[in-house]
């Protein structure tokens, strides 16, 4: 997880100050101030406001314990457990993995103790286990979840949710009938940024939306998912029979286990690894359900070694008028080979501002709309420039208005553990009280279904509409 840059906190009543001011400039759309003629026009920046944490999680410390187990022992899956364990109550049982150095390293990790298995429903079978983190490649994660799920197990499943929008209603679908807590780890859902720029949003703070950009490139070997293979790797190491699972049979390929992000048949490529993040934090942020088009496209620049899915892809999702919000347009962007050393953003534009959202800041800019439109009138005669201007005088009469922050900063404060820590403190509370949980099985499908989307998009040269209220991909439109 990438580290929040320690930043010198202001005075209480610094920022308090500058908090007041801020609102007082931003607040609703409604009641917000008009922009000041320009003899009073500045820019002036408040001081940067650290984030209150949501709650106190004391609420959800440990009463009982929750016990877990990894299933998938990758990287993914050994930095959710190491997350997942800094939670209060929270204790490791079991592992699995089909890859024999993993079932070692994790050992290493958690104690010799440990029991390992390269079968997962072995881990399902124990009694003793409350939790699996399904940290599997895509093309595992329905499967290994509803079976989770129907052995009474809660289920924290890495996203994407699916591979398949069709799995992705057995999920929904299981969860309901078990009862069982389902979130899927996109967790930037937990993130404070997310809820104070939801809570921005919700007030009107940047006016109407009207487009979003989103963007998440990359400028290295390991962030093109050239992932190390250990020496030892073959078929007598790797379980690689069980690894395809409904994948088409293959023979034995080191990179199809170790670097499994780089082809279709086992993952979802950049749309959903990177996009479904993306996605999330705007579906959080505006209260979307997703869009009705997708349109995408890409292509492999740099990274030609065998892959069969882009190394940049571009993607234009439309958004229909909803209860929720007016019609707006999203385009993603992902380049796995950014020589300007790679960049995220989640931009979020209205008619009056923006928002727009790094890995540790939140920054608001507010621009409003001048009450009077200006003057286009050097071309008029005379006669009409002094009538034009006493007219316009008369409409748009000039008086001094004050201005505030044009633009203002949320960080995290220091004791801030990340947003993979808040999303297990999440699930765990769920777990352990039966709260709604704030990634189900419905928002997972709307977040990754329009990725499927913008991947059948790709392939396929074609424009692909969604059902987002229904779930759905609804072909070529």
């Amino acid at each position: 997880m990438k580290k929040n840059k320690k930043q010198e906190t202001p005075s209480a009543s610094d920022a308090n100050s500058s908090r007041r001011s801020f609102l007082k400039t931003l607040g609703l759309a409604s009641t917000a101030a008009a922009a000041a003629p320009a003899t009073f026009a500045s820019t002036p920046v408040a001081m940067p406001q650290y984030l209150n944490l949501i709650r106190s999680h004391s609420s959800t410390a440990a009463n009982d314990k929750v016990r877990i187990a990894l299933i998938g022992t990758g990287g993914m899956g050994i930095g959710d457990t190491q997350t997942a364990l800094m939670v209060d109550g929270i204790e490791m049982v079991a592992a699995c993995d089909l890859y024999d150095g993993r079932l070692r390293r994790a050992k290493e990790l958690w104690g010799d103790q440990l029991p390992v298995t390269k079968d997962y429903r072995e881990i399902l079978e124990r009694k003793d286990i409350d939790a699996v983190i399904n940290a599997t490649t895509d093309h595992w994660h329905e499967k290994i979840s509803s079976d989770a799920m129907h052995k009474g197990k809660h289920v924290y499943c890495e996203k994407p949710m699916v591979q398949k929008v069709e799995d992705g209603h057995t999920l929904i679908d299981v969860s309901k009938k078990t009862g069982k807590v389902f979130q899927v780890g996109s967790q930037f859902a937990s993130s404070l940024l997310i809820a104070k720029a939801r809570e921005l949003m919700k007030a009107g703070d940047i006016g109407e939306l009207v487009f979003a950009e989103a963007i998440y490139d990359r400028h290295s070997a390991m962030g093109a998912w050239q992932y190390s293979i250990p020496p030892d790797a073959s078929p007598q190491t790797v379980d690689w029979d069980t690894y395809l699972g409904s994948a088409p049979k293959r023979p034995w390929d080191p990179l199809r286990f170790f670097r499994w992000r780089n082809y279709r048949d086992y993952g979802t490529g950049i749309a959903g690894d990177l996009y479904v993040h993306l996605l999330t934090s705007l579906h959080c942020i505006t209260g979307s359900k997703g869009p009705n088009r997708v349109y995408s496209t890409g292509g492999t620049r740099y990274w030609k070694d065998g892959r069969d899915v882009p190394d940049i892809q571009l993607s234009i999702y439309d958004y229909p008028k909803t209860a929720e919000h007016p019609e707006f347009n999203l385009t993603t962007r992902s380049n796995f080979e950014d020589g300007g050393g790679g960049n995220y953003l989640v931009r979020i534009v209205g008619t009056e501002g923006d928002l727009s959202l790094g890995f540790d800041s939140l920054t608001v800019h507010r621009t409003k709309f001048p009450k009077a439109p200006g003057m286009s009138i050097d071309n008029f005669p005379k006669d009409q420039k002094e009538k034009y201007i006493a007219e316009y005088q008369k409409m748009y009469p000039e008086t001094p208005e004050l201005v505030g922050p044009k633009e203002f900063k949320y960080a995290f404060p220091k004791e801030y553990k990340g947003d993979r820590y808040e999303h297990f403190v999440n699930f765990f509370n769920s777990v352990r009280t039966g709260s709604p949980n704030v990634e189900d099985a419905t928002f997972g499908l709307r977040a990754c279904g329009p990725t499927a989307c913008g991947n059948m998009s790709y392939f396929e040269k074609k424009i692909v509409g969604w059902d987002p209220i229904n779930m759905k991909i609804k072909g070529a439109v």
